[in-house]
């Protein structure tokens, strides 16, 4: 028997910071617009004979091994994944080998699609039928803050188990996760027009979420109402998206990446900088930064016929392009 699990990355398109806990309570519930991607994370369980467990990143070219789930020690560089074995406890010994498609430091949500697919399997193999989706996104947030010391937000789970394009919302009583019903034809102009591209600098996104909750709470500088101004652009992206208005969408991707920038010293770099001016120069209608900022992943709209000059300034200017598809169907599970 051996067990295969998928689960997306993500895009963001509004209201990122806005599913960190408690932050969107001080603002009376959140909103984030994101949707899955093509590029995700990869596992794949071989039962064992005995009780040892062995951890491959195949990414990172790092193992882990360990007599038994016990013995599974934290703290090393796969303690992400000893945590999520440790916390389902698996009933057999196990060979786990994992892989993500993006970049390190990308600022996808990759380690949180990388503890879904992990979560999705280990679900499957134990044959639990009481771990529920939503479940898993409350014990995942809370294993991932273990895992790097500071608040999680909540987005990326959500992305990595239903994928598609979604309206978020933090409230309360939970997370509720709207699926926005748009056409094929909307989806495929998004597909070809927001182009993915990865800055060449890593992201940490605990850090940013860490200082923008401190400055938050402490109210310091402008952050407090540049937040309100972030949920503001959130609820109308969720509009834009159900009208299919990318004119809209263009000038809210924009105004995200404003509100964002002023948020905290370091969310945008100098070469940041000079890739949204080599994309504006190329045809590009807007851009912003995946995840808190400070490096990764950014999306750029270009203009329509636009796209591939777009992708040729930005690669000219150290980018790396990220082809993807919109994922439509989230996290899935295979078992042979």
């Amino acid at each position: 028997m051996e067990i295969q699990a998928f689960a997306p990355s993500r895009i963001d398109l509004a209201g990122g910071t806005l599913d960190v806990y408690p932050l969107y309570l001080f603002e009376d519930g959140g909103i984030t617009v994101n949707m899955g991607i093509s590029i995700g994370s990869h596992i794949r369980l071989v039962p064992r004979a005995d009780s040892e467990i062995h951890l491959v990143s195949e990414d990172t070219a790092t193992a882990q091994s360990a007599v038994s789930v016990d013995d599974l020690e934290l703290g090393g560089p796969l303690d992400l994944m000893a945590r999520v074995i440790k916390f389902y406890r698996p009933a057999t010994g196990l060979e786990v080998y994992s892989r993500n498609d993006a970049p390190h430091g990308s600022g996808l949500g990759a380690s949180s699609s990388l503890l879904i697919s992990l979560s999705g399997a280990l679900r499957e193999l134990n044959k639990v039928t009481d771990v529920t989706d939503e479940q898993m996104v409350q014990y995942g947030s809370r294993l991932e803050a273990q895992n790097i010391r500071v608040p999680t937000g909540r987005q990326d789970y959500c992305a990595a188990i239903y994928g598609g394009l979604n309206a978020i919302w933090f409230e309360v009583e939970g997370d509720r996760v709207e699926p926005l019903a748009v056409s094929e034809k909307f989806i495929a102009a998004l597909e070809e027009l927001l182009v993915l591209s990865f800055t060449g600098e890593t992201h940490f996104s605990g850090t940013s979420n860490w200082n923008m909750m401190k400055m938050y709470i402490e109210n310091q500088g402008t952050t407090v109402a540049n937040m309100k101004m972030i949920k503001q652009t959130a609820l109308a992206m969720r509009e834009a998206c159900q009208d299919e208005d990318l004119d809209h969408l263009a000038q809210l991707l924009d105004q995200e990446w404003q509100n964002r920038r002023r948020l905290a010293e370091g969310v945008s770099t100098p070469q940041i900088e000079r890739l949204m001016s080599a994309a504006r120069e190329n045809g590009a209608r807007a851009s912003k930064i995946c995840g808190s900022g400070g490096g990764g992943c950014m999306i750029t709209l270009a203009a329509p016929g636009a796209s591939e000059a777009v992708i040729a300034a930005l690669e000219s200017h150290g980018a790396q392009h990220l082809p993807y598809t919109i994922h439509r169907e989230g996290l899935t599970v295979t078992n042979t």
